[in-house]
């Protein structure tokens, strides 16, 4: 299957568009809506969720080395390190661990 660059602009101009649009929408249809008690808690806690659903798997089905990257990463997030630092790490332990295996 050959896909053409403008194709491929396309799909990329139409979902940053789609993505932009949802969000546009969320605001609209909250704008006069004050958020607070559980519901704001509900929603604190799905950005998160999403990312942890989305890495998960990748962490337990690749292999050691992004498993351990990935303790890594999470004990340098709970030392309260920046987030360069934090992805530096992981992507540092993963780099050294796949090099020696």
């Amino acid at each position: 299957m050959n896909i053409s660059s403008w194709s491929f602009a396309l799909a990329v101009f139409f979902m940053g568009c789609a993505t932009y649009g949802t969000r546009l929408c969320g605001y609209w249809l909250l704008r006069n809506v004050t958020i607070g008690g559980r519901w704001k808690a509900a929603m604190d806690a799905v950005p998160p969720a999403i990312l942890t659903a989305v890495i998960a798997p990748q962490l337990f089905l690749q292999g050691t080395a992004e498993l351990v990257g990935g303790a890594v990463s999470l004990t340098a997030a709970l030392l309260r390190l920046p987030l360069l630092a934090v992805i530096a790490a992981g992507v540092a332990t993963v780099t050294i661990l796949r090099q020696f295996s």
